[in-house]
């Protein structure tokens, strides 16, 4: 009988102590050190199973297409592995930084290595270690070496395979090669994963399996075995985070009550007649979809995204214009006070013409009042143009950061656009939206 397929939640829940391999000492870099490789994975915030398979490899090098030493012109931005050959601390001098000499080889030719003011780098390598390095390639005196390259140590049958190189911490002292050590058991220790994913979903886009992938991103018997599975657990984790968002939405839609408006109004209708155009088949889409929404009584949150001149703007003032024929208020809130100003005139001009009933008003009706507030707004018109929004004379806002003050009350606040939203702060958007 196979053995069952474990799910995330059960690796979540399982600690890294459950494998052999972490309860041996570490080896490198820092050779000096005693403790077990679980307690370096734990000074790494690795505590889980989980933790450790999904500790994925920062880049990969590939010795299915290696160039030998010998091969490379100066100037080269390049990636070795080669064994070290001697490692020579030099004399100090008073006031200097001190320099490690690093040879190294890759059984054709030599490479020296220069390392400054990283005088562990004696400690960490020794004779006979097998080391990708990465740097720049210069030469002095016809002789080939780098400044300050980076080292992973690389141990184990890699030759001729793509080698995984992980994420690592000088302080913990564990090194890439024990971490893939550790997730090779954890693997095979896990047998088998879940995928939540349906298997005609994954012939569809294209995708592999989450277990073959999980493999593939550790043990890569390919380039192309490897990014494929980088695009599979790429997926995963864009699923995780849209699954989480659409269960708060959902949340919110049950716990928080919104307001249900009229669709279809004769402000509306009124307003589209007396566009000078034709609405686009995307800004139509769009309204559609946000009317949906604005009939339901739950909170309404859209992200209305478009190029430069498509059609935005309409479109939310559409919005606007339909909480305001319900009775409502509507506020447009721009970064930037220039931003705000040039709303302001656009908007303006849209609704020159257009009135509400007003009981008040001799002709029984009022143009549409659209206001903008910003800092540059001058003391006495700013306390008309607040009086007129908690007593409802005022229909639109247009403004900045000066809509989030509290001298700032509504009569009825029913619909709040936020232009460049990812300009604001979570706080201040909260801060319209209750």
């Amino acid at each position: 009988m196979s053995q069952p397929l474990k799910s995330l939640a059960e690796l979540g829940s399982a600690p890294i102590s459950v494998l052999r391999s972490t309860q041996r000492a570490v080896r490198g870099p820092n050779r000096a050190s005693k403790k077990s490789r679980a307690e370096a994975l734990e000074e790494m915030g690795i505590l889980t199973v989980l933790d450790l398979i999904t500790h994925y490899p920062r880049r990969y090098l590939d010795r299915t297409t290696q160039v030998p030493i010998s091969e490379l012109t100066e100037g080269d931005e390049a990636t070795v592995v080669a064994v070290v050959r001697r490692v020579h601390r030099l004399p100090s001098r008073r006031g200097a930084k001190p320099v490690v000499i690093v040879d190294v080889s890759d059984d054709r030719s030599y490479l020296s290595l220069s390392f400054f003011n990283q005088p562990w780098r004696a400690q960490s390598l020794s004779e006979g270690m097998e080391v990708a390095v990465s740097g720049k390639l210069t030469t002095f005196r016809g002789r080939r070496q780098m400044a300050n390259p980076s080292v992973d140590v690389v141990e184990g049958e890699w030759k001729g395979r793509v080698i995984p190189i992980y994420p690592q911490s000088e302080k913990a002292g564990i090194s890439s090669m024990e971490i893939a050590s550790c997730v090779f058991e954890a693997l095979q220790w896990a047998g088998g994963l879940e995928d939540p994913v349906p298997v005609p979903t994954l012939q569809q886009h294209g995708f592999a399996s989450r277990d073959w992938s999980m493999w593939q991103v550790h043990q890569p018997g390919s380039v192309a075995a490897k990014n494929a599975a980088r695009r599979r657990l790429g997926f995963d984790e864009l699923l995780r985070l849209q699954l989480v968002l659409v269960m708060r939405k959902r949340a919110v839609e049950r716990e928080s009550k919104g307001i249900s408006h009229t669709i279809g109004s004769a402000l509306v209708g009124r307003f589209r007649a007396g566009l000078p155009f034709p609405l686009t088949g995307a800004q139509e889409r769009a309204i559609a979809d946000i009317e949906a929404d604005m009939a339901k009584a739950v909170p309404m949150h859209r992200l209305l995204q478009g190029d430069v001149g498509a059609g935005k703007t309409l479109v939310a003032l559409w919005a606007l214009l339909t909480a305001v024929a319900g009775g409502y208020q509507g506020a447009l809130m721009a970064p930037t006070e220039v931003l705000a100003e040039q709303h302001h005139m656009s908007v303006s001009a849209l609704l020159s013409g257009l009135t509400v009933p007003s009981p008040s008003s001799l002709w029984g009706d009022r143009a549409v009042r659209t206001e903008l507030l910003t800092n540059r707004t001058p003391a006495g018109e700013r306390a008309k143009l607040l009086a007129g929004l908690a007593g409802g004379e005022v229909d639109l806002i247009v403004g900045t950061h000066a809509l989030l003050t509290e001298t700032v009350r509504f009569s009825r606040l029913g619909m709040v656009i936020v232009d460049e939203q990812h300009r604001f702060g979570v706080e201040q958007r909260s801060a319209l939206r209750e």
